[in-house]
């Protein structure tokens, strides 16, 4: 499918399975844009899990390699479960959006959709309307089975694509001593060279190098020391 950090004071913490079932003939494609009502297949703070698991916790991440958001969505999996309605990309809409749409991946994919940090999701997934009896319901049925079949497939396939390929984000870099520190999730990401005063002053950070590390305290132990990989927030 899609997809598969640490702050710890600042960022807060389904497809429906199946087409309505009663006189729905065709329309086994839009499966994936139904909302599943008011059942939930997680809790809020199970996504923020997964979401600090694929992406430090950073809802609207986008480092370039295709994978977008705290949830770390495709464009063609965010497209597929009716994420446009909110936004082109998942980066670009709002975390209770993102987790909206995760719930009908997770309907429609389960746990697999997240290889990697989606093994702490609970519940079952959504599982539609009640089904009626008749002949029509029973030929929408089969419809919507078997193209619900081929995309499984496809979804299926590009979550094993990308847990081969991209693994889920460390939570600390390796210091040139061989210690392990914490990364965080910030919007900047330490290079070799950089102090809290270069990087204050270059970003104009208001309240310069002191107010850089009140924000990053939770990962800078000593304001004179940062690694390259940390990634600082900024404000």
């Amino acid at each position: 499918m899609l997809f598969s950090g640490k702050g710890k004071h600042r960022r807060s913490s389904k497809a429906t399975r199946a087409i309505a079932l009663a006189g729905v003939a065709g329309a086994a494609v839009a499966g994936p844009l139904m909302a599943a009502g008011n059942a939930s297949a997680a809790t809020a703070s199970e996504w923020d899990a997964v979401a600090q698991c694929e992406s430090g916790g950073n809802w609207s991440i986008n480092t370039g390699n295709g994978f977008y958001g705290g949830l770390q969505f495709t464009t063609s999996t965010w497209a597929a479960y009716g994420g446009t309605a909110y936004a082109p990309r998942a980066d670009l809409a709002t975390k209770a959006q993102q987790i909206a749409v995760a719930e009908k991946v997770l309907a429609g994919q389960g746990k697999g959709a997240w290889p990697v940090c989606g093994k702490g999701l609970s519940s079952t997934p959504y599982s539609g309307a009640a089904a009626s009896t008749g002949s029509t319901t029973k030929s929408t049925t089969t419809k919507s089975t078997t193209t619900k079949s081929t995309a499984t497939r496809s979804t299926e396939q590009q979550a094993a694509n990308r847990s081969a390929t991209r693994p889920a984000p460390k939570k600390t870099v390796t210091t040139p001593t061989g210690k392990k520190v914490e990364k965080g999730d910030g919007e900047y990401k330490v290079v070799s060279g950089d102090t809290l005063s270069s990087i204050a002053a270059e970003h104009h950070v208001k309240g310069g190098w002191e107010k850089l590390f009140q924000l990053n305290k939770d990962i800078v132990e000593d304001a004179n020391l940062i690694y390259p990989g940390q990634q600082l927030h900024l404000k």
